[in-house]
């Protein structure tokens, strides 16, 4: 079974819009590294409208017929990439492809497939959605030392959901990767129902 792995970025004070605006200065070549590991993990991407627009606009423009440090973007723009939209009637990026009908199901199915990690980046309504239908194994939020006291929050629109720390990554730029995998809400109920001692 396939993993769907959701990774985005985000400050201190929560906020996940428009990182391009405040991430880049944290780009070192560990964190770079850490991302590259990430996305070769995986051999497709998963995204919604806004994700999808904001790469297809950016990535097809970048050169990746340089040395092997565009491997990055050579990989990105030639991997299979499954879109999720009500509005958009095609996509143009190489190899993307727009995933119709019922979503939980194409995604029920995605995983079925052989193949390594499906990659998604961002953490808005898709990511809401399939974590709600039980179809994210982990979360990796990375957390940048700014605080912006503004824009989009993390997990706007999220009920309620319960996650078990599996890992950490700390770069020496300040930025602290942490990974969650999603606890089942039955699981969750039951941790919080729990006497204190069993909680430990």
């Amino acid at each position: 079974m396939r993993k769907v792995i959701v990774s985005v970025f985000a400050t201190m004070d929560g906020v996940q819009q428009d990182p391009h605006e405040w991430s880049l200065e944290y780009a070192t070549a560990e964190y770079e590294a850490y991302a590259r590991d990430q996305l070769f993990a995986a051999d497709a991407l998963l995204m919604g409208r806004v994700t999808y627009q904001g790469f297809a606009e950016s990535w097809p423009s970048m050169s990746d017929d340089g040395p092997a440090s565009d491997d990055f973007t050579r990989r990105i723009n030639t991997m299979p990439k499954y879109v999720v939209s009500t509005t958009l009637d095609d996509v143009s990026w190489t190899n993307s492809a727009l995933l119709k009908g019922d979503v939980v199901e194409a995604v029920r199915e995605l995983r079925r497939q052989p193949g390594r990690d499906i990659l998604m980046f961002g953490c808005g309504g898709l990511a809401r959605t399939l974590t709600r239908h039980d179809l994210v194994d982990e979360i990796r939020v990375w957390i940048h030392p700014v605080v912006l006291g503004r824009g989009e929050s993390l997990f706007t629109g999220w009920s309620e959901t319960r996650f078990r720390l599996t890992g950490t990554k700390t770069f020496a730029s300040g930025v602290v990767v942490l990974a969650h995998e999603p606890v089942a809400a039955d699981a969750g109920a039951a941790v919080a129902g729990a006497p204190p001692t069993a909680r430990r």
